[in-house]
């Protein structure tokens, strides 16, 4: 028993002595490690007021309610026609968050299958949860669409460049509502593939999420039959949505694409798009 009580009565001593060090280095004071210890420098801003900054900067834009209707993005608002998405973006927040995944790549096997409306709608209906932080980043470098989408003004410069190294973000960057990024691509690139592949997009991804703070970053692949563009960039995600044109994708394109995909991400799954036959009773007629 007295043992016990000397270890204890040792281990308190040691306590006492790490705890008067700590507030020593906190007055000023000096240290037997660190010797004569200058005046406390006068601490920058905190890192979220940081980032609240940073999104205050982007340049603002209003989704245009018109060209929403004719682009078929139907998430700007709560509704009975944006309820499949909303539904989809409580679906994909749970997983998401059940695996601590912050990256979802959105994709196709094959063009014309809808997946840049798709993403646009679930980065809108994500916006519309003003607790959360959403960036959408253009990857269809070849074939970019997000900006004619959402009807926005040109920015300084293309996505690619950003990329690339060679542009802010900020200077490419469209804000809606405060919390949803979108970066917009300008111009086809060529070397697509080259570009997703080359060991500087990492370290540009993430730069970006550590400036901005996203709490879920949303990628507009290309098609995945289409190039390689996809597998080169499958490796910087958590996770992949493939979208389906319904009566057009083959059972055959999707295998390929899950198979292709599983060894390199995790696939979230399968969103069947352009659907023309639905059951009546599919939304239980909540909103009518």
């Amino acid at each position: 028993m007295e043992k016990i009580r000397s270890a204890i009565a040792k281990a308190r001593e040691e306590r006492d002595a790490l705890d008067a060090g700590k507030s020593a280095l906190r007055d000023g004071a000096p240290s037997a490690t660190s010797g004569t210890v200058d005046a406390p420098e006068v601490p920058d801003a905190s890192p979220d007021a940081a980032v609240d900054a940073r999104w205050t900067a982007l340049p603002r834009a209003i989704l245009d309610t018109n060209l929403m209707r004719r682009n078929r993005i139907v998430a700007y608002h709560r509704s009975a026609e944006a309820t499949g998405i909303d539904m989809m973006r409580t679906r994909v927040l749970q997983q998401m968050r059940d695996n601590n995944w912050h990256r979802l790549a959105i994709t196709s096997p094959t063009p014309a299958c809808g997946k840049s409306t798709i993403a646009l709608n679930l980065a809108v209906s994500l916006q519309r949860q003003a607790d959360l932080r959403t960036l959408l980043l253009e990857l269809d470098l070849r074939r970019p669409s997000l900006l004619q989408m959402t009807g926005g003004k040109p920015t300084k410069t293309g996505f690619a460049e950003v990329l690339r190294g060679r542009a802010d973000f900020a200077d490419n960057a469209l804000c809606y509502g405060g919390n949803l990024a979108i970066g917009t691509g300008s111009g086809k690139s060529r070397d697509a593939a080259e570009l997703l592949a080359s060991d500087g997009v990492g370290p540009v991804l993430a730069g970006i999420e550590a400036a901005y703070a996203p709490d879920i970053v949303i990628f507009d692949m290309p098609p995945m039959l289409a190039a390689d563009d996809v597998m080169a960039f499958a490796t910087h995600v958590d996770c992949v949505l493939i979208v389906a044109a319904a009566e057009r994708t083959t059972t055959k394109e999707i295998d390929l694409c899950e198979q292709e995909l599983a060894r390199q991400t995790s696939v979230m799954g399968v969103v069947l798009n352009e659907c023309r036959y639905m059951d009546p009773e599919a939304n239980y007629g909540y909103y009518s």
